[in-house]
């Protein structure tokens, strides 16, 4: 397979299935799962709420596709992004730059790929926070990418707790709400 530009992968017919290019090459994951779907919903609708009572910014769901680098053409498509009305510029059909928050709900398949290669991306491209939804653990991991730092502040979420943002400010739902 030759490589892609993202004006030539854009300008593909749209696709049922999630895809992403990762500088230049069609990476098209497995299907997902009914229960990674229903909490990817369960989410959006959760932060939507939250997003628009405080007149945050924009929440959408997959599948977006997300221009991180026109140049090196790297696109990606998160379970859910979060723009801020600051930054809602960068929003039309597709989102041109960093999102300030992606959530990425965790499959078995692509668990490593989601932990190590997009969190890369993520951290180098500039989005100021991640959040890694583990549904075995019915868990919410928050990273603080802002600060650029390779370890970044990490916070784990379940049960009763919370969920707290440093993009969002306090979400006062609790965590084990967020998986029923």
């Amino acid at each position: 397979m030759s490589r892609m530009t993202v004006e030539e992968y854009l300008a593909r017919p749209e696709a049922v299935r999630r895809q992403e290019l990762a500088y230049g090459m069609v990476r098209e994951p497995a299907a997902l799962s009914y229960d990674h779907q229903s909490t990817v919903r369960r989410f959006r609708v959760l932060l939507d709420r939250h997003v628009r009572r405080l007149g945050l910014g924009r929440v959408c769901v997959s599948a977006v596709d997300v221009v991180l680098d026109r140049e090196r053409a790297l696109v990606v498509q998160p379970d859910i992004v979060f723009i801020s009305h600051e930054r809602e510029s960068m929003a039309t059909d597709r989102v041109c730059g960093a999102p300030d928050l992606v959530v990425e709900v965790l499959s078995a398949g692509s668990e490593r790929h989601d932990r190590v290669t997009r969190l890369a991306w993520y951290r180098k491209y500039g989005v100021r926070e991640c959040w890694f939804v583990d549904l075995l653990g019915r868990t919410v991991e928050v990273l603080d990418l802002s600060r650029g730092q390779e370890d970044g502040a990490r916070t784990l979420y379940g049960g009763a707790v919370p969920i707290c943002s440093h993009v969002l400010g306090p979400f006062a739902v609790r965590t084990e709400r967020l998986f029923k």
